[in-house]
């Protein structure tokens, strides 16, 4: 098998910026487990190109922006071994996934590196933005890190989540056009 699962040219057609990569990251997790909902300070915030490269899992993208028409919704996707998908995260979006088989891989491509002082997240199990993991939530495996995590609304309150028309700033510096996300 071969797989081209990445084209500076098509994301950058897509997403009328280029992805300007400072770092790439691999996980592997056993069924159930749980990361995310995680984001950084914007700017520089952290895009993210992510794909499965082995098992499956459901991707979810939240938007965490304060201020958004569409703060607290989220979508999700599979990603597999089968389909061989990926999907890009924006800048200023929370991103989370559930692995749906033991040994899932994911992979990331980053457009920073990682720096632990502008990281953050919101606890996946947040009532308020009500993912749907698919799997009981008993069989859900989460880090402490995310467990004690601020519910959408707390994190909101506690001035730590991205602001909308600041994303939308950002955005503007990195595609020359600004046009809504």
């Amino acid at each position: 098998m071969f797989l081209e699962y990445y084209r500076f040219d098509r994301l950058e057609e897509a997403v009328g910026h280029p992805l300007d990569l400072r770092q790439a990251n691999t996980s592997v997790s056993r069924r159930g487990t749980v990361r995310g909902i995680h984001f950084a300070d914007v700017p520089p915030s952290q895009a993210k190109y992510v794909t499965c490269t082995r098992g499956a899992v459901l991707d979810f993208v939240v938007d965490i922006r304060v201020g958004s028409p569409t703060f607290g919704a989220w979508d999700s996707v599979r990603l597999d071994d089968v389909d061989r998908r990926a999907i890009y995260v924006a800048e200023g979006l929370g991103h989370c996934f559930v692995a749906l088989e033991d040994d899932a891989t994911v992979s990331y491509l980053c457009s920073a590196t990682y720096a632990p002082g502008r990281e953050h997240g919101v606890n996946p199990l947040c009532k308020t933005i009500g993912l749907d993991f698919g799997l009981p939530e008993e069989e859900l495996l989460l880090s402490p890190k995310d467990t004690e995590a601020l519910g959408l609304l707390k994190a909101r309150d506690a001035g730590i989540l991205p602001d909308y028309e600041e994303c939308l700033a950002f955005y503007a510096e990195l595609d020359g056009a600004g046009g809504p996300r």
